[in-house]
């Protein structure tokens, strides 16, 4: 049981450290061959692989206060960054007004509503055989790029692109990883992820927007049956790319291990640096390729910080709406003071 809990905060903590990342890399994707496609291929497997997973955590939809539970997890800290997020891009931006639209998410907030969203579709989707459902939401998910009015609003084009892989996870049983358990298939997994690189860097004008989902056809210039051929095309690449990881992530403990569970606030927490990044004159010392590697170092430092002791309980009353972590810290702060008091007067 531990193992199989190990392995799955393994994943979350190298996605969540592949998120921040690629965010960081946009700022170079036009300046550098390699790497857009590095970008390309992250961008193919590391929010599937959470969807998919995502998915696979929601088996308990059903139950009494399900709905309370997830409203409070997922909406609340929405409503509360998007303010937040406003506020941050009125300064940063040196906005001439102040807005707040609580229906057009900042950013990377699109996940918390489309996963909500997600939860309360598997009360429809899972009524009906795994095959229908799951068929019809790959339908769904490619219908909805005809319609130019499903955008970024309330992250719907998101929403739909990207269920098949939620409700995939939510089929998808424990045992169903054990099959990835094999050096042969891992062998298989690591030449894939070789042949994607090099397809990619071979055809560079594929358009990155395809992975994110958030655009209609129209916008990225696809005709009908090509649109769809594309999009089918990227589906069954994610698939391929998400169970790929999969096989190759770790299933002992490491020192990262626990930090898998605080991937949410390294999520919503992340932006800040990364935005402060994109306009500050720090981001010019990286467009050299050799300190790329560097800034990979500097995406998994954040995580770390961003998911350790030292970020979580000051952070915790706007995420978790609680403020246990922070009264634990205060006491621990001032038992290791009355110690050494104690030490020094005697």
């Amino acid at each position: 049981m531990k193992k199989r809990e190990y392995y799955f905060d393994n994943a979350k903590f190298i996605l969540i450290s592949l998120v921040v990342f690629g965010h960081f890399l946009q700022s170079f994707i036009a300046d550098s061959k390699t790497i857009y496609t590095i970008y390309k291929v992250i961008y193919t497997f590391h929010m599937p692989a959470f969807i998919l997973a995502s998915g696979y955590f929601a088996k308990g939809f059903n139950k009494n206060g399900y709905v309370a539970k997830i409203t409070r997890k997922l909406i609340l800290p929405y409503l509360i960054f998007q303010v937040i997020y406003s506020v941050f891009y009125y300064f940063l931006n040196k906005e001439s007004s102040f807005q707040v639209d609580p229906l057009q998410p900042h950013w990377s907030l699109w996940f918390l509503i489309s996963l909500f969203s997600w939860n309360l579709m598997l009360r429809l989707f899972t009524k009906y055989k795994p095959i229908f459902s799951i068929s019809a939401a790959f339908t769904i998910g490619i219908l909805v790029g005809y319609f130019d009015w499903i955008t970024n609003y309330l992250s719907l084009s998101r929403t739909f692109v990207f269920f098949p892989l939620f409700l995939i996870g939510y089929y998808i049983k424990r045992e169903h990883f054990y099959y990835l358990n094999s050096a042969k298939i891992r062998i298989i997994a690591i030449n894939i992820f070789a042949i994607v690189f090099i397809g990619f860097y071979m055809f560079p004008d594929i358009n990155h927007e395809w992975l994110l989902g958030s655009k209609p056809y129209t916008v990225m210039g696809a005709a009908a049956i090509e649109a769809v051929l594309t999009r089918l095309g990227f589906y069954f690449l994610s698939l391929v790319m998400v169970f790929s990881f999969f096989t190759l992530v770790p299933k002992g403990q490491y020192f990262f291990t626990t930090l898998g569970k605080n991937t949410l606030y390294v999520y919503l927490l992340h932006g800040f640096f990364v935005r402060i990044f994109r306009v500050s004159s720090v981001q010019d010392y990286f467009s050299e390729p050799e300190n790329y590697l560097l800034l990979a170092g500097i995406s998994i430092l954040l995580t770390l910080l961003l998911s350790s002791k030292i970020a979580i309980p000051f952070a915790q009353p706007l995420i978790e709406l609680k403020t246990t972590k922070l009264k634990n810290l205060r006491i621990r702060a001032i038992a290791t003071m009355r110690y050494y008091r104690n030490k020094l007067l005697n």
